[in-house]
């Protein structure tokens, strides 16, 4: 007999801004909702504020926080979660309105990522940023004492008791920091002790099918759902395509505003993608806004190392890419529902050329093109880098 697990019921607040329409505000919730389900939250109703920027005291305004509060009371919801990083002071100010844990997109990624650690690399990492996170938020735990009656001796403990939660968790933190260092060197050293191989590292926004295509590849058995950040440890694979070895890594995904502290603490994975030779840029072809995930994804890379690398672009998923033929009799324009993927393909291949390629690591759709185009560019980074070993691939290519 199989017992429920237990989901928390949530709703969701995101922003209608001169920046962000109706669509892409809901676009954005729908993600987060993503995230709330991963997270084991089950998301109730979406709130939406149109407003020109956030409210600095209470994120949205007071009318919309009433009608929040009202939709939880009746309905016993248990959590907020806001689509944008939260100021403490927003969040103490919301939190004494709602009477609920309120949470912000931050807050809940980086609880899905201490869910998802595994390794002792993986959880030093999140630790890290989930500490470097909760500094400057220190007195939303202990709002309790203002109920306190103030005089001789009630004054100062809450202040006290913060300052000595500071000093623990700056020490933490730097202690936490050293052994990243030490982490890392041990990292290092095992990237130098690789040998002389092509290094290839998958990368992309997070659930498009990386750890999917590694498992194809590699013949191994990363693991893979369909959750937002399945994978966090960095995996490397010893991959043989014709007989021409090389190292494949599969790392972390990415996502919509990131928060900046996961990408500082997690340098160790974030080198795989620096020290690559070649980057397999994955996309989810059936994703309504794939455009912007790639562009994305795309943006993080220049942060992550501003040197441009050789790419193949794969466009993953492509059997459950969805087309909606356009009547002949419709004027209205041509959208991206209405483009076949015939039609999309000669749009991005006419721009890309050979480093574009269409699969299906799940149905296994045009494996052996991705193959043969892998081969091609792993081939070619390591003629360039041992012109005298040339040699070796004139029997492949027999």
């Amino acid at each position: 007999m199989k017992t429920e697990i237990y989901q928390e019921k949530a709703v969701l607040v995101g922003l209608i801004t001169p920046e962000q329409d109706s669509a892409k505000a809901k676009e954005y919730l729908d993600e987060l909702a993503f995230l709330a389900d991963t997270a084991g939250a089950t998301t109730e109703k979406y709130f939406f504020q149109k407003i020109d920027y956030p409210n600095p005291k209470t994120f949205v305004g007071p009318g919309k926080l009433d009608e929040i509060k009202a939709y939880i009371t009746t309905n016993d919801i248990e959590l907020v979660i806001f689509d944008d990083e939260l100021t403490p002071k927003q969040l103490r100010n919301i939190e004494k309105e709602l009477n609920v844990l309120i949470l912000d997109r931050t807050n809940l990624i980086l609880d899905i990522f201490a869910k998802r650690a595994q390794t002792a690399n993986a959880k030093t990492q999140v630790e890290l940023a989930q500490l470097q996170y909760m500094l400057p938020r220190l007195t939303r735990l202990w709002t309790h004492l203002e109920r306190q009656r103030g005089g001789i001796g009630m004054r100062g403990p809450g202040e006290t008791q913060i300052e000595t939660d500071r000093r623990i968790i700056l020490n933490k933190i730097s202690l936490l920091k050293k052994n990243l260092k030490d982490i890392d060197k041990q990292m290092s050293t095992q990237r130098k002790n690789r040998g002389k191989l092509v290094r290839v590292a998958l990368v992309g926004y997070t659930n498009v099918g990386k750890s999917t295509i590694m498992n194809m590849l590699s013949k191994s058995d990363v693991f893979a759902e369909n959750k937002l950040f399945a994978t966090l440890d960095t995996t490397v694979r010893k991959v043989i395509v014709e007989n021409l070895p090389f190292l494949l890594t599969d790392t972390v995904g990415f996502i919509r505003k990131l928060p900046h502290h996961l990408i500082e603490s997690f340098k160790s994975t974030l080198d795989e993608v620096r020290e690559a030779d070649l980057l397999l840029h994955v996309v989810d072809i059936s994703h309504p806004n794939f455009e912007e995930q790639l562009e994305i994804v795309n943006q993080t890379l220049k942060e992550i190392d501003p040197k441009e690398k050789p790419s193949i672009l794969i466009f993953n998923k492509m059997d459950a890419f969805s087309y909606v033929p356009k009547d002949e009799d419709d004027l209205l324009p041509v959208q991206k529902e209405n483009i076949s993927l015939e039609e999309l393909k000669a749009t991005w291949i006419s721009k890309l050329h050979e480093n574009c390629i269409f699969i299906s690591a799940k149905e296994k759709i045009n494996i052996d093109n991705l193959k043969t185009l892998l081969y091609e560019k792993v081939k070619a980074i390591h003629v360039e880098r041992y012109p005298y070993n040339d040699f070796l691939f004139q029997k492949y290519d027999e």
